[in-house]
């Protein structure tokens, strides 16, 4: 046991049967074994050793021990540059695999960025430009065989009311676009930092319960924010509230279109139906994935044809054609604007940062290989530094993209080099074509994509499982709808640290019986089998004994004794204290302390304390008859 009490403090320990006192009138303790201090280590040894263990868990340098100069610089190009790992190796049945794939999630990649784009407040063309400079990217810095990039929903939900608060992205689009392409490069840069320090961990405190109440709130936003488009309300608020939404909704029912929330309910049902089938059977995930770009043909044709945007239908207008232009120098680190950028690029790079490294865990798990975190980090943060510099917002691995290209069987990342190119077709020669695109239709798209991240029974589970886990979700998601996006995740990571440190503090403590017939020794709350032992108290330590709970255990021990000895109907001639410290892993300098104090403080009560790694029915026994 790491930093076990030691200096003269017992442990009973009887894990040789065969050397057992054989009569009670043999030595009161079986053996009394004291814990040696561990090998002497220099202190550089120890720091190096914890180092390594907090930063290089997976030991990213093993495959470069014992190798030549030569070796290690390739093995290093590799390392930064995942793509000279699978490319020489490529085949061309690899390619037709890719290809379908990439084809296919660019059928989705395509009315996704779009709408993205707007959920962002950002010009549609930004939507496709972000899909096609950072998929390239990915396919060279990337690990991931499966992870489609592209924009995300959320992201794009929390940059535009973000910069909204700061800038009206309507009065003023210029400076609002300058503004996402700087929170884009402060959330790459954050990215790429934490791989490149190995501090991955830190997005860890992320926990489910808190991703599943945000994202379900998100979601919620998500889709009562396009409202404006199934409605064809033109007025509506910035602030992203479900109070200030359904006030403008409410407020606003002269400028409501029947024919646009009739063109947008049909089009929503067709994608809800199509999102349906593919789970049903998921052989069919073709036709969810195809939905949307057929949805977004449709009703252009169907606009175009009659003139339906004479009929108070809202149309995308006019995009220009081209590819992605330079914007380095509409970066702008102006100092009445540079709070707010990093803050945005701070949140949206922590939430792109987490689905991106989640869902690519996920798929590399379902195909049988492992990613490396932090070079996901490293990748997906480079991946927005050189978006920021070329018209793009902020990317990263999105889910629905990366479940169709695994479902169409993609092999390599050359399925995003595939998507890529066919967003660069769209950018040269299609843009005229989504002019008479509808607003209503994009909306559709939107909100059959993140309906899907409102997980009732994942919610459900938490809430049978563990309740203070389902109120870090609720409130998550209760601070999304009703405060704000960073609001209702602050709330909700805030609580999960709450929750670590009164798990740190107040250690679960529990009185142990034994079971009659064996050597075991359970929780007497929680078997009803479990008996006390006339003289005894024995006490579970279940968690590390160190500086911020050893008060806490010494009061809680004490009062545990003076109760038990003023209930002399329930236990009488009280003689010992054990305490099972068999799940105690770590003891600190201060645990130390503790036991001495323990044992001071219990002699005063007249009893006698032992500390027991592994707890046997036969000592308890030789402790009574002693």
């Amino acid at each position: 046991m790491d930093g076990a009490p030691h200096n003269g403090i017992d442990i009973c320990n009887d894990d040789n049967s065969d050397q057992r006192p054989n009569s009670p009138g043999m030595e009161a303790v079986a053996h009394k074994y004291k814990v040696l201090a561990p090998p002497k280590q220099s202190t550089v040894k120890k720091i190096k050793w914890k180092l390594k263990e907090t930063f290089f868990p997976d030991d990213p340098f093993k495959n470069f021990k014992g190798q030549p100069a030569r070796k290690k610089f390739l093995l290093a190009v590799k390392y930064f540059f995942p793509i000279l790992d699978w490319l020489p190796h490529y085949k061309l049945s690899m390619f037709k695999s890719d290809l379908l794939a990439g084809l296919t999630v660019a059928s989705l990649a395509i009315p996704q960025g779009i709408s993205y784009a707007k959920l962002a407040n950002l010009p549609p063309i930004i939507g496709l430009y972000s899909s096609f400079i950072p998929p390239l990217v990915y396919a060279v810095l990337g690990s991931s065989r499966g992870l489609a990039v592209g924009p995300i929903s959320i992201a794009s939900l929390i940059m535009g009311g973000m910069l909204s608060e700061a800038v009206n992205p309507y009065a003023d689009p210029a400076l609002f676009l300058q503004l996402a392409f700087t929170s884009t490069l402060f959330a790459g840069v954050f990215q790429a930092s934490l791989g490149i320090l190995r501090l991955g961990f830190i997005i860890d405190f992320l926990s489910k319960a808190t991703l599943v109440g945000f994202m379900a709130g998100a979601a919620v936003i998500v889709s009562l924010q396009q409202l404006k488009g199934l409605l064809g309300i033109t007025h509506f608020p910035k602030k992203m509230g479900v109070v200030p939404v359904m006030k403008a909704v409410v407020r606003t029912t002269n400028e409501w279109s029947w024919q646009t929330i009739l063109m947008g309910a049909c089009f929503l049902s067709f994608l809800l139906f199509t999102r349906h089938l593919s789970i049903k059977k998921p052989k069919l995930f073709w036709i969810s994935a195809g939905a949307p770009l057929a949805s977004v043909i449709i009703s252009t044709l169907f606009v175009f044809i009659f003139n339906a945007q004479d009929y108070n239908i809202q149309v995308i207008g006019k995009l220009k054609s081209g590819l992605n232009g330079p914007s380095l120098d509409r970066l702008l680190f102006d100092g009445t604007y540079l709070g707010v950028t990093m803050e945005t690029g701070l949140v949206t790079g922590i939430i792109a940062l987490t689905e991106g490294v989640a869902v690519g865990r996920a798929f590399a798990s379902l195909n049988g290989y492992h990613i490396d975190g932090n070079k996901e980090m490293m990748a997906i943060g480079l991946m927005n530094i050189v978006g920021s510099c070329t018209s793009c917002y902020v990317t990263t691995g999105a889910f629905s993209r990366s479940a169709v290209n695994h479902n169409a069987g993609c092999k390599t990342p050359m399925s995003n080099v595939v998507m890529a190119i066919t967003v660069m077709v769209t950018l040269l020669l299609l843009m005229p074509l989504f002019a008479y695109t509808p607003n209503a239709v994009l909306a559709a798209i939107i909100i059959s994509a993140v309906i899907g991240l409102i997980d009732i029974q994942t919610a459900y589970h938490i809430y049978k499982m563990d309740k203070v886990d389902f109120l870090v979700c609720i409130s998550g998601f209760l601070g999304v709808i009703f405060i704000s996006v960073q609001g209702g995740l602050g709330i909700s990571v805030g609580l999960s640290i709450f929750r670590i440190l009164f798990q740190i503090t107040r250690p679960k403590i529990a009185i142990l019986g034994n079971i009659q017939g064996t050597d075991i020794y359970r929780n007497l709350h929680q078997y009803k089998e479990a008996q006390r032992i006339p003289g005894f108290i024995i006490l579970s330590v279940e968690a590390p004994i160190n500086f911020a709970n050893t008060n806490y255990l010494h009061e809680r021990i004490r009062r545990w004794i003076e109760e038990e000895q003023s209930a002399e109907s329930k236990v009488t001639n009280l003689q010992y204290i054990i305490l099972d410290l068999s799940s105690v892993l770590t003891v600190d300098t201060s645990g130390i302390a503790f036991f001495m104090d323990l044992k001071k403080t219990i002699a005063k009560y007249g009893l006698q304390v032992f500390y027991i790694k592994y707890l046997l029915y036969q000592e308890c026994f030789y402790l009574h008859n002693s």
